[in-house]
């Protein structure tokens, strides 16, 4: 039978072209075996991960073999047995179903194939057994794309780039309407980092495929190694400088850099060292931010009335954050933007990429990027349209991102032009007072006793060193794609799930403090590996156990993926910077404490401590 191995068989000449690439990756050459006779149960990657040198018994953990749900997906939880042969049957007749659905259209329908390989492949291995058949497709369609136009190059290029000053960007603001702003200036955020990852594919002339990771402000992308991307590397990188630093003040700062390296690399353990060579190669640029352009920083400038949100004091006619009330703080259009925003991204399931002015009678809820020419760069401005529908219609649009959505229907519509999935952490829940989600208030009037909110921090530890070293002799481009992956979907997608419904996605056996259903929560952002949660305090104290316990199980209880978090407990009316930079303190004390540890009421201990169970293996066993 046909299976997903199919599409990379396809007349579709983007994948014809791969062949000659399969041996350099590992991909299985052509056998006397039909395609779904290789699809085999998906080994846990993370049972690899390993950060000591001390001795350690060897876990053997498979994810169950599934597809991704159309819409809001449970956890998958990786277990200690191969998935059973039905099972396995099951999906590959899903995979069939789909695959012989499509028709000559569908096949160069990239964004389409594209997304069957991560629905049906995620969880499947294909070749080697902890390398998931999304990964290993999606990388040899990035070197098979980067080599095109000279198949012969013994070299690719990495092309790494990092938004430093974030922090400063999304925490440091105060208002009446702070959290508003607050999620929206996250999610801002990442919208910036896409029209980065669009600017850099039109250059280069690249598939979505060549994005390795793009997220968190920071974004890996494999391309040809050839002066045209050295080039297009640096005027993009001057072109979003400029503009940061008209827009923002220069709070945020782009560092961006291209590293040449031979194209063997990738199969090898030397594509580790080459992604860590291209991470510390943007220090040296982000140590001389805007160095280039001090003069506009030093010359005289007029101040005006700063902004009661961000502070800045460059614009004029500030006008107050909520028109209908008189007295509301003075803003800038820049944060009226955000907090009209903030108040939308409640239901948004589409955003729509387009360079068509909107008009005026237009009331689709909008953000602009607009980048300055540079060298032979002209100028451009690219308008983002946001919908509370999967099936929007803007004209002349250039792109759909689909919010947590894997619906192939939704990708065959012939008014879409590339449709793209957009992994986005954005649980809320509604108000019941006004339009969005709750506020503030609102929260804490739900926590139990005092009225309080509480705000919660938490990231991986030591997850630099997990891509640097943590494979060891298995540092090859599909796992570092796949570790990758897995990660922003545990906190992009599984996150929302395990907020939306508790029980679902919970396994049993893991320690709940009560059996409430915990939903007064608000994601102000959660990304590649780490999150700002604010809600009801004791609800978000519930949920931070819940997200250890689950992450824990989620990396199979490997002691070297843990997890620290600090909660900081105020009142709905206390500064939301404040909360954010204390709760951040309480993080930092957890991760002083050891790692694998939360701080809370001033305090540091490990979780399996707060938990109750003085007998950390106790606590291990029940993930092993």
């Amino acid at each position: 039978m046909q299976s997903a191995g199919a599409i990379w068989r396809s007349p579709n000449p983007t994948f014809s072209q791969t062949a000659s690439r399969q041996e350099l990756l590992g991909w299985p050459q052509e056998t006397s075996q039909e395609d779904d006779e290789l699809l085999k149960p998906l080994r846990l990657l993370f049972d690899r991960v390993q950060l000591s040198d001390r001795d350690r018994e060897e876990k053997h953990h498979y994810w169950p073999a599934i597809a991704i749900a159309d819409e809001e997906p449970e956890i998958p939880y990786p277990q200690s047995e191969r998935s059973k042969p039905e099972k396995l049957e099951e999906l590959k007749a899903s995979v069939k179903s789909a695959l012989e659905s499509l028709n000559a259209e569908d096949w160069q329908n990239l964004s389409l194939l594209g997304l069957i390989l991560e629905k049906f492949g995620s969880y499947l291995s294909w070749g080697e057994s902890d390398v998931a058949l999304a990964d290993m497709a999606r990388s040899i369609g990035a070197v098979a794309a980067a080599l095109a136009h000279n198949p012969n190059a013994k070299e690719l290029s990495l092309i790494a780039g990092d938004l430093s000053g974030i922090q400063k960007f999304i925490y440091t603001i105060s208002s009446d309407g702070a959290l508003k702003s607050l999620r929206a200036r996250s999610f801002y955020l990442e919208l910036v980092v896409e029209e980065l990852v669009q600017q850099l594919l039109e250059a280069l002339e690249l598939p979505r495929t060549n994005v390795i990771y793009a997220g968190g402000g920071n974004l890996y992308l494999l391309a040809p190694a050839r002066e045209e991307t050295k080039t297009a590397v640096n005027q993009v990188r001057q072109q979003f400088n400029q503009w940061l630093r008209e827009e923002f003040q220069g709070k945020i700062f782009l560092a961006l850099d291209c590293l040449e390296f031979e194209s063997k690399d990738v199969s090898g353990t030397k594509f580790a060292d080459r992604w860590s060579e291209a991470t510390k190669n943007l220090a040296g640029q982000k140590s001389r931010k805007f160095a280039d352009r001090l003069e506009d920083f030093l010359k005289p400038r007029q101040a005006h009335e700063p902004c009661r949100v961000c502070h800045r004091d460059d614009v004029e006619n500030l006008k107050p954050l909520k028109q209908d009330e008189a007295d509301s703080a003075l803003a800038c259009g820049t944060c009226r933007r955000m907090f009209e925003l903030g108040g939308q991204l409640l239901k948004v399931k589409a955003i729509v990429r387009s360079h068509q002015k909107p008009t005026e009678r237009d009331n689709t809820p909008y953000l602009k990027i607009e980048l300055p020419a540079v060298g032979e760069r002209g100028a451009k401005t690219t308008y983002y349209f946001f919908f509370d529908t999967d099936k929007p219609i803007v004209p002349e649009s250039d792109t759909v991102l689909l919010v947590n959505n894997w619906n192939l229907e939704t990708y065959r519509l012939p008014s879409f032009h590339n449709p793209v999935p957009l992994l986005l952490g954005q649980y809320g829940k509604g108000s019941e007072v006004e339009q969005g989600f709750m506020s503030g208030g609102e929260m804490a009037e739900k926590a139990e006793g005092i009225a309080r909110l509480g705000y919660l921090r938490m990231d991986v530890d030591r997850l630099g060193l997990i891509f640097a070293r943590g494979l060891g002799e298995s540092q090859t481009l599909p796992r570092l794609a796949g570790l990758s992956r897995q990660m922003s979907y545990f906190f992009k997608v599984y996150l929302n799930s395990l907020a939306e419904k508790r029980n679902c996605n919970m396994p049993k056996n893991l320690k709940r403090l009560t059996a409430s259903d915990r939903r007064n929560l608000l994601f102000i952002y959660a990304g590649g590996d780490d999150l700002f949660v604010t809600g009801a305090w004791n609800e978000v104290v519930e949920f931070a156990f819940d997200i250890y316990q689950c992450f824990r199980a989620y990396a199979g209880g490997n002691p070297d993926i843990t997890i620290s978090g600090g909660i900081e407990i105020v009142g709905p009316k206390y500064p939301l910077y404040q909360a954010a930079d204390e709760s951040g303190d309480a993080e930092h004390s957890a991760k002083d404490n050891g790692r694998d540890s939360l701080g809370l009421f001033g305090e540091a201990f490990k979780w399996a401590e707060w938990l109750g169970q003085a007998n950390k293996k106790l606590i291990k066993s029940r993930y092993y």
